[in-house]
C-alpha cells in the first residue's frame, strides 16, 4: 500500500510541476522594461522615482520607485519611442537616451543610470513614520514590537502572552482565540518544537530582536498545514543600512528575583556581500507556586483528601546566536546561509509537601518530596538557500536546505520522606534518580516558484520534504549514587512529503485566492521497555485546500471570506510513553497511540474605512489531542496524559478597531468572544459533552506628550472558559511602559512594568468522572525592567533578510526556549 500511495502522491507533484512550468512558458504581456540606478559612488539607488516618458512629447506614462538594488520596472509597455527620467532629493535628474519597444513581447534591460549629487546643499531631514502597536491587514493582524515600550528587556514569550487573542497557559500551551494548535514559526519558518522546547526557545529570544509578531488564522496552501487554530510568525528585525553598524543593548529586572540581558548585533553590507550576526545572553531566576487540591473516592465509596504545596525555583541562563551572509551572484541571483543556535542551562529545586487525610483539615499523614533537576538545551541549525529571479515581471524560484540538531540532557534526583501525624518519620526515605538524554535531528529541503502568468493572475507552487528522528533514553536508579539502569528507550521517526499549488487573480474589486496542498506522512515509533519492544507504524495522505475571497464595495467598505483545512501531528514528547513524577502520587505520561487532529476552518469579515474590522468563524476539530487528567482509585494517584477526543466545535467573533482621542494619545481595542465545545463518548465511563461560551478584551493605549518621549499602557482579560475536561478561572493583568530617545535617536532608554497589580494567575478545576482537582498556579509576573539601547555605525539604508523552512518542524521538539 505504502509504495502505491508514494507514486500516486509524487506523479501528482510531476503534474504539478508541469502545469507550472506551461503556465510559465505560456503568452506574456509584452513590453517589460527596467534599468539600474546609481549614485555617485556606483552604490544602488534606492527608493529614487523613474518616470516612463513618451520621447516625443515627454508626457509621462508609468512610474516607479527603485527598490533596495536600486532596479526599477514598468510592465505592459506599448510599443513605441520612450525614455526614462530618475530623480531623488538630493541629486541631480538624470535622463537616458531613447529607446525602442516592439510590436512583439520582449525584455527591454536599459543600461545603468547615474544619478549625481546636487549643487545645491539641503539640510537633512528626517521623517519617521510610527506604526501603531497593533494593525490589521488583509489576511492577518500585525504586532509591532520593533519599538515598543512593552518590548525592553522582556523575552519573545513574555512579548507573545500579550498579543491580541493569544494566551498562554499553565504548561506553556499556546492558544490563539481560545484553542490550542497554534503553529509557531520564525522568520516564516517552522520550529519543530514541543511546547515545552518552543517555551525554552521563546524565553531565550529577546525582545528587542523582534520586529513584529503576525498572527495568521487562516493560512494559504503555501504554508505547511500544521496548526489548527493558525499561525503565528515572529519576525525578527531586518537590517536595513549599508556599511559596517550594529546596536547593543543592556537591560536588568527585578521581581522575586534579579534578571538580566544583554544582546550585540552586528551588520556589514558593502557591494554585494552582506553579513549579519546576534548574539543574546540572559539570565532569569524566577519562581512560581503551584497549590493542588484532590480528593479521591476509592471502589468503596471511602475519599481521600491530597493537600499539595510546590513552590518551583528556576535558574535560567540562556545563549543564542546567529550568523549569516547574502551575496548577489548577479543581479537576479541572491545566495546566503544563515547558521543559529542556542546553548542554555536550567537549574529546578521544589520543595513539595503534600498533607493526606480524611478532609482537608485533618492530617492522617503527609510526605515530602525534594527534588533537584539540572537541563541542557543545545542546538544547532544551517540553512543555505538560493533565490533567482527569472525575470523583471516577478518570476522566481527560491530553493532552501536546512538541517538542525538539538541535544537536550535532564538529570533529575528525588528524596520523599513520610510522616506520621506529629511529625515523627513513617518510613525510611525513598530515592528516585532520572537521567533523560533526548536527540533530534531535523532535515528538511523546499523549492518554491512564483509566476505572474498575467498582469492579474499570479501562480505559486512548491515542494518541501522533512525527515525527523528523535531519540529518547530514560535511566533510573532507586539508590543515591548507585548505578543507573536503561528503564525506557524511545525512538520516533517521522517523514514528510509535501507539494502545493496556489492561484491569485485579481478583478476589479475582487481578488480571488484557491489553493491546494498535499502531505504525505510516514512515522514509526519504536519502544523499548523493561525489554519489551512495541513498534507503531503510520502512512497516510491528506490533502488540504484553501480559499480566500476578498470584494471591495468603495473606499470604506470590504468583505473577505477564507476556508482551510489544517493538520496537527502529536508533539513528540506528547507521543513518548516515559513516566516523569512530581511525588510519589502525581506524574505525567506520554501517549505513542496518539493520532493527528484534523481542522476546517471558516472565517467572514467586514473592514469599515481601513481601520474597524469584525470577523465571525466556525471551526470543527476531529480527534482532538487533548490533555486529560487522571486517577486510580486502587492507589491513590493522579497522572496526566494525552487523549484524542472525538469532536470540538468552536465558534468566534472578533472586533478590533484602533481610535486617536487627541494627537498625542492613540489607542486600539481587541475584543474576541468565542464558545468551545467537546465531545467524546466512552470517556472514562461516560459520555464527555462539554462547552461555554467566553470572552478576551486587550486595549493598548500610546502616549506621545513630548517629542523623544512615549509611553503604553496595556490591559487584558479573559473570561472563565471551558477546555476538554478543565475549567480554566479568569485571568486579568495590566502592562505599562516609558521610554526616551536621546543622542540624534541612536540611544533608547526603557522602563517596563509587567502585570502591574500582580494579578495574572493560571488556576484550573476538574471534576469529570473520577477526577477531582483544584490546582493554583503563580508564577512571578510582576517584574520592573530597564533596558538601555545603543545604535552605532552607517545609517545607509540597504539590507536583505532570508526566510528560510524548517521551523514547523522545531515547534515540536522540547526545550527549544
Amino acid at each position: 500500500m505504502k509504495p502505491t500511495i508514494r507514486k500516486i502522491y509524487f506523479t501528482l507533484l510531476l503534474l504539478i510541476a508541469a502545469a507550472g512550468l506551461s503556465f510559465a512558458q505560456g503568452p506574456q504581456a509584452a513590453g517589460h522594461v527596467s534599468g539600474t540606478l546609481l549614485d555617485e559612488q556606483g552604490k544602488p539607488m534606492m527608493y529614487a522615482t523613474a518616470s516612463l516618458l513618451n520621447a516625443k512629447d515627454s508626457t509621462i506614462v508609468k512610474g516607479a520607485i527603485s527598490n533596495e538594488e536600486g532596479v526599477f520596472t514598468f510592465d505592459h509597455i506599448k510599443e513605441g519611442q520612450y525614455i526614462v527620467k530618475a530623480t531623488n532629493v538630493g541629486y541631480e535628474k538624470a535622463v537616458t537616451n531613447p529607446f525602442s519597444v516592439g510590436k512583439s513581447s520582449e525584455d527591454v534591460t536599459l543600461p545603468k543610470l547615474t544619478l549625481q549629487p546636487s549643487s545645491k546643499s539641503l539640510k537633512t531631514v528626517n521623517i519617521t513614520a510610527a506604526k501603531p502597536l497593533v494593525e490589521r491587514k488583509l489576511d492577518r493582524t500585525v504586532m509591532n514590537v520593533e519599538n515598543s515600550v512593552l518590548a525592553a528587556g522582556n523575552s519573545a514569550m513574555d512579548i507573545l502572552e500579550r498579543a491580541p487573542g493569544v494566551s498562554v497557559d499553565k504548561d506553556d500551551n499556546i492558544s490563539l482565540k481560545g484553542k490550542q494548535g497554534v503553529t509557531v514559526m520564525l522568520n516564516d519558518k517552522l520550529t519543530y518544537l514541543t511546547s515545552a522546547q518552543l517555551a525554552t526557545l521563546l524565553r531565550s529570544t529577546d525582545g528587542n530582536t523582534i520586529q513584529s509578531i503576525e498572527i495568521i488564522t487562516n493560512p494559504s496552501a503555501k504554508y505547511d498545514a500544521a496548526g489548527n487554530s493558525g499561525i503565528i510568525n515572529i519576525k525578527l528585525k531586518k537590517n536595513k543600512q549599508t556599511g559596517t553598524n550594529g546596536s547593543i543593548t543592556a537591560g536588568v529586572g527585578y521581581g522575586q528575583y534579579g534578571k538580566d540581558n544583554e544582546t550585540l548585533q552586528l551588520n556589514h553590507k558593502e557591494g554585494n556581500l552582506n553579513i549579519f550576526g546576534s548574539f543574546s545572553h540572559n539570565d532569569n531566576k524566577r519562581i512560581q507556586n503551584i497549590d493542588i487540591k484532590r480528593v479521591i473516592t476509592d471502589t468503596s465509596g471511602n475519599q481521600t483528601y491530597f493537600n499539595q504545596f510546590s513552590p518551583l525555583l528556576e535558574s535560567d541562563h540562556n545563549n543564542s546566536y546567529r550568523l549569516g551572509a547574502d551575496y548577489d551572484m548577479s543581479s537576479k541571483n541572491t545566495i546566503g546561509f544563515v547558521l543559529n543556535g542556542y546553548f542554555n542551562t536550567e537549574d529546578d529545586s521544589n520543595n513539595n509537601t503534600t498533607y493526606i487525610g480524611p478532609n482537608f483539615t485533618r492530617v492522617d499523614s503527609s510526605l515530602r518530596t525534594v527534588s533537584g533537576i539540572h537541563q541542557t538545551y543545545n542546538n544547532f541549525a544551517l540553512n543555505l538557500n538560493d533565490t533567482y529571479k527569472i525575470d523583471t515581471a516577478g518570476q522566481q524560484i527560491s530553493a532552501d536546505l536546512d538541517y538542525s540538531k538539538f541535544r537536550n540532557n535532564s538529570n533529575a534526583q528525588y528524596v520523599t520522606d513520610f510522616f506520621l501525624p506529629d511529625g515523627s518519620a513513617q518510613h525510611p526515605s525513598a530515592f528516585l534518580g532520572n537521567i533523560t538524554p533526548t536527540n533530534i535531528d531535523i532535515k528538511t529541503a523546499k523549492v518554491d516558484y512564483t509566476d505572474p502568468l498575467t498582469k492579474s493572475v499570479k501562480m505559486d507552487l512548491g515542494v518541501k520534504f522533512s525527515d525527523v528522528k528523535t531519540d529518547n533514553d530514560l535511566m533510573q536508579s532507586e539508590v543515591a549514587d548507585g548505578g543507573y539502569v536503561s528503564a525506557d528507550h524511545f525512538v520516533y521517526d517521522e517523514k514528510i512529503d509535501a507539494g502545493y499549488i496556489n492561484f491569485s487573480k485579481e478583478y476589479k474589486n475582487t481578488s480571488v485566492q484557491v489553493g491546494l496542498r498535499g502531505e504525505y506522512t510516514s512515522s514509526s515509533a519504536v519502544g523499548d521497555s523493561m525489554n519489551v519492544v512495541k513498534s507503531i507504524p503510520r502512512n497516510y495522505f491528506d490533502l488540504f485546500p484553501s480559499v480566500f475571497i476578498n470584494h471591495t464595495f468603495n473606499d470604506k467598505n470590504e468583505v473577505s471570506f477564507t476556508y482551510g483545512r489544517r493538520i496537527d501531528r502529536p508533539q513528540y514528547d506528547n507521543l513518548n510513553p516515559f513516566v516523569y513524577h512530581l511525588d510519589p502520587y502525581t506524574y505525567q505520561k506520554g501517549n505513542p497511540y496518539l493520532t493527528p487532529q484534523y481542522t476546517n476552518n471558516i472565517e467572514f469579515s467586514y473592514t469599515y474605512n481601513k481601520t474597524l474590522n469584525i470577523s465571525l468563524g466556525y471551526s470543527r476539530t476531529t480527534d482532538v489531542i487533548t490533555e486529560l487528567p487522571g486517577t486510580d482509585p486502587a492507589t491513590k494517584v493522579s497522572f496526566v496524559t494525552q487523549e484524542n477526543l472525538q469532536v470540538q466545535n468552536s465558534y468566534n467573533i472578533n472586533i478590533y478597531t484602533p481610535y486617536t482621542i487627541a494627537k498625542w494619545w492613540e489607542g486600539n481595542v481587541n475584543a474576541t468572544g468565542f464558545y468551545l465545545g467537546f465531545k467524546s463518548n466512552g470517556l472514562e465511563g461516560s459520555n464527555l459533552n462539554a462547552g461555554q461560551a467566553a470572552f478576551q478584551i486587550r486595549t493598548t493605549q500610546t502616549f506621545t506628550p513630548v517629542k523623544g518621549w512615549k509611553a503604553e499602557l496595556t490591559g487584558n482579560y479573559q473570561s472563565a472558559l471551558t477546555y476538554g475536561l478543565f475549567y480554566v478561572k479568569p485571568q486579568y493583568s495590566v502592562d505599562g511602559g516609558i521610554s526616551h530617545s536621546f543622542a540624534n535617536k541612536r540611544a533608547n532608554v526603557k522602563f517596563s512594568m509587567s502585570d502591574i497589580f500582580n494579578t495574572r494567575r493560571n488556576d484550573v478545576l476538574s471534576t469529570y468522572g473520577d477526577n477531582n482537582l483544584d490546582i493554583r498556579q503563580k508564577r512571578e509576573t510582576q517584574i520592573a525592567r530597564l533596558t538601555l539601547t545603543y545604535n552605532f555605525g552607517s545609517t545607509k539604508i540597504h539590507a536583505r533578510q532570508h526566510e528560510s523552512g524548517d521551523d514547523d518542524l522545531k515547534q515540536r521538539v522540547k526545550g527549544n526556549n
